[in-house]
């Protein structure tokens, strides 16, 4: 599919990103930052964010990656900067797989490397499974082969809620109970991830996506009963492409022994356990660049050597 009346804003912002705008096939209009204007032959990377989160999910290592490289990082559909689909059925995964090869044609962009948090990194192995000529490699942030029901209903109990906070102070609360696995944060570190989950709406922190992604999530009896939780067909199709892996060593969302059987499936599997961090790790902590350093190198060396 390829999207129409698109438009490009080459102007970098204060930030340290273009702002690129682009109209899909349906007719939404969604965002994405563009880090790096350099002139990079290095494979660039396209980052995808978790389920309810955006281009914001990578504030802390955009600007990191984005000095070897070229870095996108998209709203999907009903996120962020993105406009929300008047068919709230159309948030799924293959759908925001084809928004993604989309996004990519209009930026003339032939081959990526993919890191996915969450939600993202099951579109990445989407694109493994179905344009796997596009990839170069793939790292998934805290999500694999199997989802474990315990995050999923975790998810499930506050997606949608659009609590009316007065304060950040409320937002950052709101935080800490439904994010498991995070204690240490300082409180400027819980600041900072409350103004990357929330957008200020008037003053106040607002949830920053279309409430009616909960429409296709799947049901308390489909997570109870393990159905729509298996992606090991997805996963398989990685093949020799370099695959890493972060997992927050308190997720609920991906289990150890899931990373194990990932690992005895796929012997090229880097993973690395992010001390403290729940679901899912923000990337910026010392264990995961350094992950993140292998992981490009191994797939600078395999793009070298197409």
């Amino acid at each position: 599919m390829v999207p129409s009346a698109l438009s490009l804003r080459v102007v970098t912002s204060a930030s340290g990103y273009a702002p690129v705008h682009f109209q899909t096939d349906d007719g939404l209009r969604l965002f994405a930052r563009d880090y790096s204007s350099s002139l990079s032959a290095l494979t660039p990377l396209l980052c995808l964010p978790g389920l309810t989160r955006n281009s914001k999910d990578f504030e802390p290592i955009a600007p990191w990656l984005a000095q070897t490289r070229r870095v996108i990082a998209p709203d999907f559909r009903g996120r962020g900067l993105s406009h929300y689909a008047s068919d709230p059925a159309s948030y799924r995964p293959d759908i925001e797989l084809i928004d993604a090869i989309a996004f990519l044609d209009f930026l003339k962009i032939d081959r990526v490397a993919v890191i996915g948090t969450s939600r993202g990194g099951i579109v990445g192995m989407l694109i493994a499974a179905f344009f796997n000529d596009r990839l170069g490699g793939l790292f998934l942030n805290d999500v694999g082969a199997e989802l474990d029901s315990a995050g999923l209903l975790r998810i499930r109990s506050y997606l949608g809620v659009q609590s009316e906070f007065t304060s950040w102070e409320m937002a950052v609360a709101n935080l800490k109970s439904s994010n498991c696995g995070f204690e240490s944060l300082t409180a400027d570190e819980w600041r900072a991830f409350a103004q990357r989950v929330f957008k200020p709406v008037n003053g106040v922190p607002r949830i920053d996506y279309d409430p009616a992604l909960l429409r296709t999530f799947p049901s308390v009896e489909d997570i109870t009963a393990g159905r729509g939780a298996n992606l090991w067909e997805f996963f398989g199709k990685i093949g020799n492409l370099p695959v890493s892996l972060a997992r927050g060593e308190h997720s609920d969302l991906l289990s150890a022994a899931t990373v194990a059987a990932m690992k005895q499936q796929n012997a090229g599997l880097d993973a690395t356990t992010i001390p403290k961090r729940g679901h899912a790790p923000f990337l910026d902590e010392a264990p995961a660049k350094e992950a993140l350093m292998r992981w490009l190198a191994r797939v600078d060396a395999k793009e070298k050597g197409r």
